[in-house]
């Protein structure tokens, strides 16, 4: 997909009680409640205060790149012709530990919560506008595939719908490991145990490019902090953890659309098309 450029901008004037700015593509807004944390939003232009309306809300999560702006255009003509909002976190590199890439793609990192900072956007973005009910959308490709599929393990309650692009590393619903290689200790960890019936009831969609088969960056070696007994047995690149993820959803009786770019490597805008595709269907559904 080439830069996306976004729709020209119709409204003139600051809204009854919102700014000018609440309006198209927003700035970032620092999370009240963790401001080291922030996200940005497209809101349609058209957007009335004053009417009942209600926008379904479309989360996109970056990678590790943190190149949450330019996904958030990417779905800008679409938010437009959806009438949805989007909102893009921001999940800074260094938060802790300094140069850390991976914070928030395993869920916990020390004494954070990603999945609690992600819902407290969300309670923001309610406050302010009319959010549909039914839960969210949410799309991740690389390590914001990562956050999403573990998100939706933790939380299948609060989405409709999972598009889950590329990780390279995987959680597979299996019980004879622990987090992040499986859920065994999920209980214990987070407080919540896995909802195979909630789950069975979001749209899920894994993507991944057909040529997607590096190693170099998801390989994790023996040594490393983040090895853990069981990370051997996901697959050598993220074409085989993609459908060992896939797989392990579906022996669960987890419906799952796989979804293969032809040509393609990991590269992550042109990945964007068939994720919009998936969740117009959803949408429109």
């Amino acid at each position: 997909m080439d830069k996306p450029s976004l729709p020209t901008t119709k409204r003139q004037g600051h809204g009854d009680k919102l700014s000018f700015y609440d309006f198209g593509p927003t700035p970032f807004f620092a999370l009240q409640k963790d401001q080291r944390f922030s996200y940005c939003l497209y809101v349609p232009q058209d957007y009335d205060e004053q009417a009942s309306q209600t926008y379904p809300l479309v989360t996109l999560v970056h990678g590790t790149g943190r190149t949450a702006a330019q996904y958030r255009d990417f779905f800008a003509d679409f938010a437009e012709e959806h009438q949805c909002i989007v909102l893009a976190p921001l999940f800074p590199v260094g938060i802790i530990e300094p140069n850390d890439l991976t914070n928030y793609k395993r869920i916990q990192f020390h004494d954070i919560r990603y999945d609690h900072v992600l819902l407290w956007m969300v309670e923001e973005v309610e406050k302010k506008y009319r959010i549909a009910s039914g839960g969210m959308a949410m799309y991740g490709f690389s390590g914001g595939g990562q956050f999403v599929q573990r998100f939706f393990i933790l939380h299948p309650e609060k989405l409709r719908a999972v598009s889950i692009g590329a990780p390279g590393v995987v959680t597979l619903l299996d019980e004879d490991y622990d987090w992040w290689v499986g859920v065994r200790d999920l209980k214990a960890r987070f407080g919540i145990g896995v909802n195979i019936d909630a789950m069975r009831q979001v749209k899920v969609q894994t993507l991944v490019g057909s040529k997607d088969n590096a190693t170099w960056e998801i390989t994790i070696p023996r040594n490393s902090p983040l090895w853990m007994d069981g990370a051997d047995k996901q697959g050598a690149n993220r074409l085989e953890r993609i459908e060992a993820l896939a797989s392990s959803f579906e022996k669960h009786g987890i419906a799952v659309q796989r979804d293969v770019v032809a040509g393609v490597a990991h590269e992550p805008y042109k990945m964007v098309d068939a994720a919009r595709h998936f969740m117009a269907e959803v949408l429109r559904s």
